[in-house]
């Protein structure tokens, strides 16, 4: 044997197993697929590790409570940072070189771009791994119905990133709201300041110079290839369709949590939306197919459910426009957060439910005149110290349908149909926006209606060209 072999982790526990048969301390693929001790370190793989991929990183990583193995980013210049944190860490451009090379992965971290979040998030679940995906789960709702059935499948832990679904501003809503406070809700509405990057704008027709240690390729990955330009990355691809999901992507997950979760949503039934117009010089509306609008208005209906037993109207709307004040809702106070930038409220028999970002800083206006204010004080503790990474981190060690994995807030058996219904709304969207010739020379958008929605077969029922929006193409090497 060569001086310098070193074991594998993998096989170093494998070996263990026969040498210490007579002991308690039993390694980990003897007690079943999926399952770490707890003692154990989880070796986590990094696929995004600039951004908001760093501090998913930290919090899974935890002051060394996990081991960061690997690292994948296409931009190695905006990964310092994590390779700087993790030093020991292999750096890779192709998350699917590292899923191939790094055997002793565990579980990963996905903060990628929307466009890719679904086959890096595949190619981890078909290897064993258990996964954490950035919000929105997907880019498409064909994609968030296969990464569900997929999590089952392959028995992975799975977590979504919109961590105010572990915190306690949302669990006290769904308290208040299942002990009757505010009776049965048939309206809801929400609302966000985004987009706060370009969006309602041409396509880039120039040509710069590609960003130095940039792998495009990758960085492109399943979506259609276009020419690098830097009003793609590395931020403003939230505002194009083939890469990102609008304002509604990035923040619905966010704010539309907390009514799903705590009236228990399913799939809609019906959506419709309407989208601020861009004028050119001439003054003529401008058709922008590419780029998500600088502003929406969408409004889908749910029907009853056992937690909410009557039909549910939500109402979103984004860029900046937002629901008028409720007369139950004194003048001089918020409706969301302190500014009204973001915000949910809940209409119900008894009264108004409200809160902010993250389900914080949750209310009820009451019929009578009355305000109940949470104090969340007792509710801090319930949660690791860093919270939504760390709980799915520890669900991990247990294994896949134990304990702590069924108490994970937003694992995709719940993240899943929470994202297809937050991508009807870009579908809408999308419909809306279609143009096609009219026969007198001008040009008719034949989607602006209201669109019925089968959710169990993934179908519009009355207007067939919006079902292109339902599942994307793959550029070749890239699909799911």
């Amino acid at each position: 044997m060569s001086a310098n072999y070193k074991p594998s982790r993998r096989s170093f526990i494998k070996k263990s197993a026969v040498a210490f048969a007579g002991i308690s301390i039993v390694p980990r693929h003897v007690l079943g697929q999926g399952y770490i001790p707890p003692s154990d370190q989880l070796n986590i793989g990094v696929i995004g590790g600039g951004g908001k991929g760093y501090g998913d990183a930290v919090n899974a990583w935890n002051k060394g409570a996990s081991n960061i193995t690997a690292i994948c980013d296409v931009d190695w210049g905006m990964a310092s940072r994590a390779f700087k944190k993790f030093p020991k860490a292999k750096k890779f451009k192709d998350f699917r070189k590292m899923l191939d090379q790094v055997k002793d992965i565990d579980a990963v971290t996905i903060s990628t771009p929307d466009h890719t979040h679904a086959v890096a998030a595949m190619a981890a679940m078909k290897l064993g791994k258990h996964v954490y995906v950035q919000k929105p789960l997907t880019h498409s709702i064909h994609e968030a119905r296969v990464l569900t059935e997929a999590a089952r499948k392959y028995k992975s832990v799975s977590q979504m990133g919109n961590q105010g679904a572990s915190g306690p501003g949302v669990q006290q809503m769904i308290t208040w709201f299942d002990e009757g406070k505010i009776g049965k809700v048939s309206t809801a509405h929400v609302w966000t300041n985004r987009p706060v990057w370009p969006q309602g704008i041409a396509t880039p027709t120039d040509k710069p110079k590609m960003k130095d240690g940039l792998d495009w390729d990758s960085w492109v990955g399943p979506a259609q290839m276009v020419d690098y330009h830097p009003l793609y990355h590395p931020f403003a691809w939230r505002g194009w369709w083939n890469f990102g999901t609008g304002a509604l992507g990035d923040m619905g997950c966010h704010l539309i949590d907390p009514p799903f979760r705590v009236l228990g949503l399913g799939y809609p039934t019906e959506v419709e939306s309407s989208v601020g117009a861009i004028f050119t010089k001439n003054w003529t509306p401008e058709y922008l197919p590419e780029s998500c609008p600088s502003s929406s208005r969408t409004q889908l209906k749910f029907p009853a459910t056992k937690k909410n037993p009557t039909e549910l109207t939500m109402t979103w709307t984004d860029g900046g426009l937002r629901p008028f004040h409720p007369d139950l809702i004194p003048a001089d106070h918020p409706i969301g957060d302190e500014n009204s930038a973001n915000g949910v409220i809940m209409i119900g028999e008894k009264g108004i439910m409200t809160c902010g970002t993250y389900g914080a800083n949750p209310k009820i206006y009451f019929n009578d005149g009355t305000i109940l204010v949470a104090d969340l004080k007792e509710r801090k503790n319930a949660l690791p110290e860093h919270g939504h990474q760390a709980s799915w981190v520890e669900a991990c060690k247990e294994g896949f349908g134990k304990s702590k994995h069924k108490a994970l807030t937003s694992s995709f058996d719940f993240a899943g149909p929470l994202t297809e219904s937050i991508l009807m709304g870009n579908l809408a969207i999308r419909s809306y926006m279609l143009r096609e010739s009219g026969s007198r020379g001008g040009h008719q958008y034949p989607g602006r209606k209201k669109l019925l929605w089968d959710g169990i077969n993934m179908k519009i029922t009355n207007f067939e060209k919006a079902n292109q929006f339902v599942k994307r193409e793959y550029r070749k090497g890239w699909s799911l």
